[in-house]
């Protein structure tokens, strides 16, 4: 079983940044690959970003990249998300997951293959 507490969001307006985390329980943690999720009102959740278990591969999705940037420190059994110059369109409640299949080489895309998920820190941008 795994536990996951985001933070870090907030407010913030066009053009800035914020850093979220996403702190797991477990000693598993560094054997799986993490993603970040957003959701916003009246959409879909959808895929942000993903790293592997070890931070060697990284994905995005094409909204974001150049802009946000997911890391990992296995040590801290957290994961990150840098944020740089946010937009109004990235205004959603972010979540991280964690895909419980060991040694995974690439972190998936889809939703439903994640297997633990926290429970979502609010991003707004403001014009």
């Amino acid at each position: 079983q795994v536990q996951l507490v985001e933070s870090g969001g907030g407010l913030v307006q066009a053009g800035g940044s914020l850093r979220l985390s996403c702190a797991a329980s477990g000693r598993t943690f560094s054997t799986y690959a993490m993603g970040w999720f957003r959701q916003a009102p009246g959409k879909e959740r959808e895929f942000v970003a993903g790293i592997n278990w070890s931070g060697v591969s990284t994905t995005y999705a094409d909204s974001v990249k150049g802009r946000f940037t997911i890391s990992r420190d296995n040590a801290k059994n957290t994961a990150y998300l840098q944020m740089n110059s946010l937009n109004v369109e990235d205004t959603a409640l972010y979540y991280c997951a964690v895909e419980a299949e060991v040694y995974r080489r690439t972190a998936p895309v889809a939703e439903k293959e994640y297997d633990y998920w926290g429970q979502g820190t609010q991003v707004t941008v403001s014009s």
